[in-house]
């Protein structure tokens, strides 16, 4: 990329976890070839030291965003000391958001009661520092529900590794949020998403990997990486007809605005 950092973007995975042991032995030269391909990162952060890590990693690159937040397998982690320094990360101005957070009721892995207040306490300070959020969401839909309709009427946000059905995609809609779409969009028993994404409307929706987690077919079983997200933006033109092009700039676009990154 050379210029502008964002005019120059061809795609942006959303919602990536470059911190991440996988990527230990080839970080470099993984940002190195994503930066020639023009694929722009929001590399995720899941409690406090991901977080310092993703920043760390934003303020070193180009191309490249954090996010600040404690994912809900984490949520007992989630002090006074450490929102306070979520606050203060959050202040720097390559981080786009605060997230990961929600609740994950699959894995239990923190009590749900606590979840429910960390992710509470997590809204309230998107609300206070003006960012939007990146919701996880595991078999926990009534109560995430609850929890963002108790804290306003609609949110700034994305619900990642969106899977539902168009009625859900729909309840997401109307509060305001975007859906992110990943490699699971590709997996062969997936009807019920594809059709979902066949009626959202491509500008709510974001594209993402979940890198190393949730690899797109044909690489299944493997490490996912950002530039994955090549094969999911194509499966979604091929599932609206469109042409991989009208969809990389409508979803770069979405996620520019949404997060509000600009040169």
């Amino acid at each position: 990329m050379s210029g502008s950092a964002t005019r120059d973007l061809r795609l942006i995975d959303s919602h990536a976890h470059l911190d991440d042991r996988a990527f230990h032995n080839d970080r470099a030269a993984l940002i190195a070839d994503l930066f020639v391909r023009r694929i722009g990162i929001i590399t995720i952060g899941i409690d406090l030291p991901s977080s310092q890590q993703a920043v760390s990693l934003a303020l070193r690159h180009r191309g490249i965003w954090a996010t600040v937040g404690v994912h809900p397998h984490d949520a007992k982690t989630l002090d006074r000391s450490v929102l306070h320094e979520l606050e203060l990360l959050s202040r720097n101005e390559k981080v786009v958001a605060i997230g990961e957070i929600g609740l994950d009721y699959y894995r239990d892995l923190s009590p749900r009661n606590t979840q429910r207040r960390a992710f509470s306490e997590q809204l309230k300070l998107a609300q206070h520092v003006g960012l939007p959020v990146v919701l996880h969401n595991r078999e926990s839909t009534k109560d995430l529900l609850a929890v963002l309709r108790a804290t306003g009427k609609r949110h700034r946000g994305v619900v990642h590794s969106f899977l539902g059905d168009i009625s859900l995609a729909e309840t997401f809609l109307a509060l305001g949020l975007h859906l992110g779409i990943g490699g699971p969009l590709t997996y062969k028993k997936n009807d019920v998403l594809r059709d979902a994404v066949r009626r959202i409307p491509l500008e709510r929706i974001l594209i993402e990997t979940d890198s190393p987690y949730l690899t797109p077919e044909p690489f299944r079983g493997k490490r996912n990486e950002p530039a994955y997200v090549e094969l999911v933006a194509r499966a979604i033109a091929d599932i609206k007809g469109i042409e991989m092009k009208d969809v990389a700039e409508r979803t770069t676009s979405s996620a520019l605005r949404l997060f509000g990154i600009s040169d």
